[in-house]
Order: C-alpha cells, then structure tokens, then sequence
C-alpha cells in the first residue's frame, strides 16, 4: 500500500530515471545545429580537441553533449541513421555503466556508438561485447564506418584469429568481440 502512495506522488523508479536523463538528452539536442554546421573534415579534428579537453581536465560527462551530437551527426552521415531521444538515453545509461534493455530492431547497434566514442576519447580502449563472431564482425565494418568518419579506429575479435591480428584488433580505439574471446584472451 506504501508504495503505491510513494509512487502516486513520485512516480515509479523508471519515471525518476528518465527524469533525470531529460536534461542530458536536451543538452546533446542543443548542440545538433553545431554537429550538422560541420564539413566532413572537421569530424576528426573535432575528436582531436575532444581528446584534448579530456586531457586537460574535463570530464567526459562535460563532453558528452557535443560528442553525442558529433556521434549522431557522423552515424546520420555515414549510414543515413539518426539516433532518436530514447536511444540517446540509452547511451547515456551504457556511459553510465547501467544496463539498457531493447528488444530487437530497437538500434542496439547504433546506441552503442555514442558511449563507445565518447570513452575512447581517453585513449584506453573501448570494447563492445557481442554475442556471437557473425554480429562482432557485422557491427564492427557497419559501425566501423561511423567511427572512421570520426577519426577512430575500429577491431573486431573474431575466434579464427591469430595472435598478430588479435594484437591490432585490441589496439584500435574501439575493439567488437564476444565474451568468450575478452575473457579468454
């Protein structure tokens, strides 16, 4: 009975979650002029002052807006997608390091882009774990597509691979694999 009252007068936690996410998604949606007024040629660049200000001391939370904005721009560029709202906050949510449950179809793909982006700009790596060798492959070219376009390069560990090509798949910037091949390597 208490909790219906609690969440009559506050709304349920997955009311309170997204309330909190609006403020982001507004901001990255405020700086999509900015990312559509760019030339081809600056998505690069614009990665460079990224990695920049990150090593300067900002945050990659104070990055975030523009980053997801220059993400959203690249992958509409590259690939003719654009991330909606609810996928830009489950972005924000995987930045986070919280779950983001959607079915499929939804674009889980595509919202793995941002946050991926976004943490590479700290020069450690990012992997993207998939669950099997067909999607690590597939998302890795089709997104990889949109990470060049950002400057970033792109792997994929795939389970017929030798040492040499698992070495520079894990040096790029963004490395797709299952979770058999990270743990096991």
């Amino acid at each position: 009975m208490l909790d219906k009252i609690f969440t009559a007068i506050f709304g349920s936690q997955n009311d309170r979650d997204v309330k909190k996410l609006l403020p982001v998604v507004q901001a990255v949606n405020e700086k999509e002029s900015w990312a559509k007024s760019l030339k081809d040629e600056d998505f690069p660049k614009q990665t460079q002052l990224f990695k920049e200000r990150f090593s300067n001391g900002e945050s990659l939370d104070d990055i975030l807006p523009e980053a997801f904005a220059l993400c959203r721009e690249a992958a509409f560029r590259v690939r003719g997608e654009r991330a909606y709202d609810v996928q830009i906050m489950g972005s924000i949510n995987l930045h986070k390091g919280r779950i983001t449950e959607m079915k499929t179809g939804e674009g889980k793909t595509l919202v793995a882009v941002a946050p991926a982006y976004l943490n590479s700009l700290t020069g450690k790596g990012v992997h993207i774990v998939t669950v099997n060798d067909y999607l690590a492959g597939r998302d890795a070219d089709t997104m990889g597509r949109v990470f060049a376009f950002l400057g970033c390069s792109v792997g994929a560990i795939l389970s017929n691979m030798d040492n040499d090509a698992r070495k520079n798949a894990y040096n790029c910037d963004i490395t797709y694999g299952t979770n058999n091949e990270f743990g096991f390597d």
